[in-house]
C-alpha cells in the first residue's frame, strides 16, 4: 500500500511538472537584421499572458513579454547578418502565441554580382557581395530558346566578397550563362548573362528515321562523333528522355514522331 501511494504521488508530480512546462515554438534560420513580432493571447483561464519565456540561441531575452503583443529584439544578442539563429518561445499548455513574421529568419536573396567571366571551355567564375543567407546558386545555360539549369553551387551567405566557379559543358558557337537564386518568396534573383565563344564544332545527327539509335557527329564528318546534351519530346510536348553522349538509344521508344533538342539546335526524327 505504501509503495502504491509513493508511486501515485510520483506520477502526480510528473503530470504537474509536464503541465507547468507547457509548450514551445521553435524557429530556426539566419539573422537578416530584423526583429520578430509575437501575438500573445491570455491563458484559457483569463489570468496572465500565454508566453512564459523567450530564448535566442539559448539566452533568455529581456523583452516585455507580459503584453498582448511584443517584439523579440535581436540587437542585444550581437548577431551578424547571416548568423544562425534559434528562437524558442515557451508558452502555457492551454494557449498558443503566434509569430507574425517568421519569414524574417529565412534566407533572402540579396546578392550582387561584382564580376563574372567564362572561357571557351565553359569554366565559369563569379564574385558576389551583399549575401545575407545561405542559398544555392542555380547555374543556367541558354540553349534551345530557353534557359536550362545545368548545375548548382552552394552559396556562402555572408555579405563579404565570395568567389564561385563551375564547369559548364559548352555547345557550338556563342554560349550564354547566368546564375539564379530563389528565396522563400519564390521570386528568382538573376545575374546578367555572360557570353563566350566555344571551340565546339557544329553538330548534326542521323538517321532521321531510327529504330535503334541516333548518332551525333561533327557537321560534314559523319565519322567524327561528338558528345552533346540532348532532350527528346513526344508529339504532346512531354519530355521522354534526356542525357549527354555521342549516341542516343531510341530502341525503347514507341513508334512515331519526336522532337530532338541537341547542341544548340532543335530537330525532329521518326522512331520506326
Amino acid at each position: 500500500m505504501k509503495k502504491f501511494i509513493l508511486y501515485f504521488l510520483f506520477c502526480f508530480a510528473c503530470i504537474n511538472f509536464a503541465s507547468a512546462q507547457g509548450g514551445v515554438i521553435i524557429l530556426e534560420g539566419n539573422y537578416q537584421g530584423k526583429n520578430l513580432y509575437v501575438q500573445n493571447p491570455f491563458g484559457s483561464g483569463g489570468v496572465g499572458f500565454c508566453v512564459t519565456e523567450v530564448k535566442v540561441n539559448g539566452n533568455i531575452t529581456t523583452d516585455e513579454i507580459p503584453s498582448s503583443a511584443f517584439e523579440i529584439d535581436m540587437k542585444p544578442h550581437k548577431l551578424n547578418i547571416g548568423d544562425k539563429v534559434e528562437v524558442k518561445i515557451f508558452h502555457k499548455e492551454d494557449c498558443k502565441p503566434k509569430v507574425l513574421n517568421p519569414e524574417v529568419l529565412k534566407p533572402k536573396s540579396t546578392y550582387e554580382v561584382v564580376s563574372m567571366t567564362a572561357d571557351k571551355d565553359g569554366n565559369i567564375k563569379w564574385t558576389t557581395k551583399s549575401e545575407t543567407g545561405k542559398l544555392a546558386f542555380a547555374v543556367e545555360q541558354y540553349r534551345w530558346n530557353k534557359w536550362v539549369k545545368v548545375g548548382e553551387v552552394d552559396g556562402v551567405g555572408t555579405p563579404t566578397s565570395n568567389e564561385y566557379s563551375f564547369k559548364v559543358v559548352p555547345h557550338s558557337g556563342k554560349n550564354q550563362v547566368r546564375v539564379r537564386q530563389t528565396d522563400y518568396s519564390g521570386q528568382p534573383r538573376l545575374s546578367k548573362p555572360t557570353e563566350y565563344m566555344s571551340e565546339v564544332p557544329e553538330i548534326e545527327y542521323a538517321p532521321m528515321k531510327a529504330s535503334k539509335e541516333i548518332t551525333f557527329f561533327q557537321k560534314g564528318k559523319s565519322d567524327k562523333q561528338i558528345e552533346t546534351m540532348y532532350e527528346i519530346y513526344d508529339q504532346y510536348g512531354n519530355i521522354v528522355k534526356k542525357g549527354f553522349g555521342s549516341k542516343l538509344d531510341v530502341s525503347n521508344l514507341p513508334k512515331g514522331g519526336y522532337f530532338l533538342n541537341f547542341d544548340n539546335k532543335m530537330g525532329e526524327f521518326v522512331k520506326k
